[in-house]
């Protein structure tokens, strides 16, 4: 992922803001010990993840899921995918995996939400919700273009979704957190509507760390600079993640990317581990090159 890539990132301040005053209304006391965790990348194929799937491995996706809970789901941005293949990516990965499939361009970037999109969303929502209990929540990002201007558009469009389909947004324009006034409307927005304000941690684009928890499910994704500081940045995660766990979350859904996208299984192995670690979880760590390498040459 190119978004928010600087030249230098030593010289950014990687600290996390204090949350936003709002965010304590989604913290729910019954929820203490039982919050879900889904952690995965942006992707499964051999291509991006070179190196991480063992010789030999003819289904990506079932290999993928056998190391992961979770995948964030860029490739239903690029294209409309007909309802076979949602159903053949449900077969073929366990009851428990979750899809966080990304709305296709057309509806976010090309229409930008307008009315004209609306006939496409809804061919969009029949296929998508093939998926059935393994849909995290569906994935709306706007570009940068789509401003605070545009806020009846938005509400427009989140007025027509489906209650019963999970939404999370990432909104880029930075009008919509440097402004009180903005972040303010469209934080009441989501939290009407139980819709997942996306955190988005990029060395460049510090203004979308807005910290605002506008539902129980959260959904942040984070993107290394392939720099020895994103395992402090991941450190600094599990410190806000620990106290956000205590105070009572339902769900925590945290997607890794990197420019060079093998290194974020490494990320992931790592902030897997100290998760557990740190939580007393149990989650799956997915097996890293080093590993398969060794497994590799212990059959010889």
């Amino acid at each position: 992922m190119q978004f928010g890539k600087v030249t230098h990132p030593e010289h950014i301040d990687f600290i996390l803001p204090k949350d936003h005053i709002q965010t304590q209304n989604a913290f729910d006391k019954s929820y203490i010990g039982k919050t879900k965790f889904y952690i995965g990348c942006a992707k499964w194929n051999k291509q991006g993840l070179k190196g991480f799937y063992p010789k030999k491995i003819k289904d990506e996706l079932s290999y993928y899921s056998s190391q992961f809970n979770s995948i964030e789901l860029n490739a239903t941005f690029y294209k409309l995918y007909p309802k076979h293949q949602f159903q053949k990516w449900y077969d073929k990965t366990p009851k428990d995996f979750k899809f966080y499939p990304k709305i296709t361009k057309d509806i976010s970037h090309y229409h930008q939400l307008d009315t004209e999109s609306y006939p496409l969303t809804e061919v969009y929502l029949n296929n998508v919700t093939i998926l059935k209990d393994k849909l995290g929540a569906v994935f709306l990002q706007m570009n940068e273009s789509f401003s605070p201007s545009e806020f009846e558009t938005l509400q427009s469009f989140i007025s027509t979704w489906p209650k019963q389909v999970p939404l999370a947004v990432e909104l880029r324009h930075t009008n919509w957190f440097n402004n009180v006034t903005n972040s303010n409307k469209l934080y009441h927005l989501f939290r009407d509507n139980n819709i997942s304000n996306i955190i988005t941690d990029t060395a460049g684009r510090r203004d979308l760390i807005h910290m605002s928890l506008t539902s129980p499910h959260v959904f942040i994704r984070f993107v290394g600079a392939n720099h020895p500081s994103d395992y402090q940045r991941l450190s600094n995660w599990i410190d806000r993640i620990e106290v956000w766990s205590q105070k009572g979350i339902k769900s925590i859904s945290f997607f890794i990317h990197q420019n060079i996208e093998i290194e974020s299984v490494l990320l992931s192995s790592y902030f897997i581990k100290e998760l557990n670690d740190r939580l007393g979880l149990s989650l799956k760590v997915p097996k890293t090159i080093q590993d398969i390498q060794n497994q590799q040459q212990s059959l010889f």
